[in-house]
């Protein structure tokens, strides 16, 4: 699976998960109901699927112009790290304001998110690259003809 197709299956997939862990760790850590925590989790949510889309068709920009293909260990988690540091500066005010707290207590519960982000993103892609297979910005270059 490629393109557009790949895209929209990984971040529904990733997503999903995604609501059900941070409205558990927003309504343990914040003092607040479920329900009150569901609507941080899911303004989250869509934040980071937007996010997510112009992160990774960046990511893959750039991964597609390296000499070195395919995605090993430090690419992978490059990509873990870069994305995540990007919903921070998104995600901690946003969470400040709707739970009520600091900005500092906004991002403590976002550095206990994030631990838990950047192991899940990295096993989530390793997963879902084993499903789908790699896309074409990691997969080997083809094999030039010789000449003559």
């Amino acid at each position: 699976m490629q393109g557009f197709k790949r895209k929209i299956v990984y971040v529904t997939f990733f997503e999903l998960i995604a609501v059900a862990v941070t409205t558990i760790g927003f309504s343990l850590f914040s003092d607040q109901g479920v329900g009150h925590a569901s609507v941080a989790a899911v303004a989250s949510s869509a934040i980071a699927v937007l996010w997510n889309l112009a992160y990774n068709t960046a990511f893959e920009w750039w991964e597609a112009r390296q000499a070195k293909r395919g995605r090993g260990f430090w690419r992978r988690v490059a990509h873990a790290v870069g994305f995540e540091a990007g919903l921070v500066f998104m995600l901690v005010p946003l969470f400040a304001w709707w739970l009520e707290v600091s900005l500092w207590h906004a991002f403590l519960l976002d550095l206990g998110l994030i631990v838990f982000f950047l192991v899940y993103t990295f096993v989530f892609n390793l997963v879902f690259d084993s499903l789908f297979g790699l896309p074409a910005s990691a997969q080997p270059a083809p094999a030039k003809p010789p000449l003559g």
